[in-house]
């Protein structure tokens, strides 16, 4: 069952007693009312006709549905919930910074200028801080010199996040890591204005199981994906007349050298 404050448990066992329902129902319904903003709510409930939807204000639907003395319990209650949830504090509260909280992030960080979700991701930024919470575990990056303008995650198999910048795409797990930790995915420290190359791959020469040298060539500096978005960027600066058709082409070729 739903933890509640004293005063919370009061005010269930006020309302059970009165309506005549248990406490499990008054505080499914209580959970219910919190989960619709306190102006709405979707339950089931046996006590009270099994599923159904409450708006304050507005319609009441119950299971049986020319019951109006039900519908007027419903109407009744879910007002009363909604009134007692504005004024009392019901539910615990989760601390800042915690899992569970809204605050999820690091509290010293204080309000991000912009934050969201997608799937089981929730992200915030800050002024040269990324927070990132995968799986209820908070990940802070340091941004470096990119003016983030939004982190999104890859669908299908990659289900890797990348956010925008200056730079175009980059991803979130190749920025430095200023607490928390990416299980199975080393940080790769460095600066996105310049390409990424591990110097030592460019040196050692790679050797099959049969310890022969191959002939693969070396590995590439930028991703395809990576080069064709950043071309995408530069056509659309010449559309708009902010780079010459000459100025384009130079950079476009400098861009498909990286592949």
């Amino acid at each position: 069952m739903q933890k509640l404050t004293p005063a919370g448990q009061n005010i269930v066992s006020d309302i059970s007693n009165r309506y005549r329902l248990s406490n499990e129902a008054v505080t499914h319904m209580l959970v219910a009312v919190n989960n619709g903003g306190g102006s709405m709510a979707q339950f089931s409930c046996p006590e009270l006709g099994g599923s159904g939807q409450w708006m304050r204000g507005g319609m009441t639907m119950v299971g049986d549905m020319f019951n109006h003395g039900l519908k007027m319990t419903v109407d009744n209650l879910c007002s009363e919930l909604s009134d007692a949830l504005a004024n009392t504090q019901v539910f615990p509260t989760i601390p800042a910074g915690t899992p569970g909280s809204n605050q999820w992030w690091p509290s010293e960080y204080g309000s991000p200028f912009s934050s969201g979700a997608q799937n089981n991701t929730r992200y915030a930024i800050f002024p040269g801080r990324l927070a990132v919470e995968l799986n209820g575990q908070v990940t802070v990056y340091d941004t470096l010199n990119h003016n983030i303008g939004g982190v999104s995650q890859q669908q299908g198999g990659d289900t890797s996040l990348k956010f925008s910048s200056q730079f175009g795409t980059v991803s979130v797990n190749q920025l430095p890591i200023i607490s928390g930790s990416v299980t199975g995915v080393p940080p790769v420290q460095t600066n996105f204005a310049e390409p990424v190359f591990d110097q030592a791959a460019e040196t050692a020469p790679y050797v099959d199981n049969n310890q022969t040298q191959s002939n693969n060539p070396k590995p590439t500096h930028t991703s395809s994906d990576e080069v064709i978005n950043l071309i995408e960027k530069l056509a659309k600066l010449r559309d708009a007349g902010a780079l010459t058709e000459e100025d384009f082409n130079i950079k476009k070729m400098d861009l498909l050298a990286r592949i």
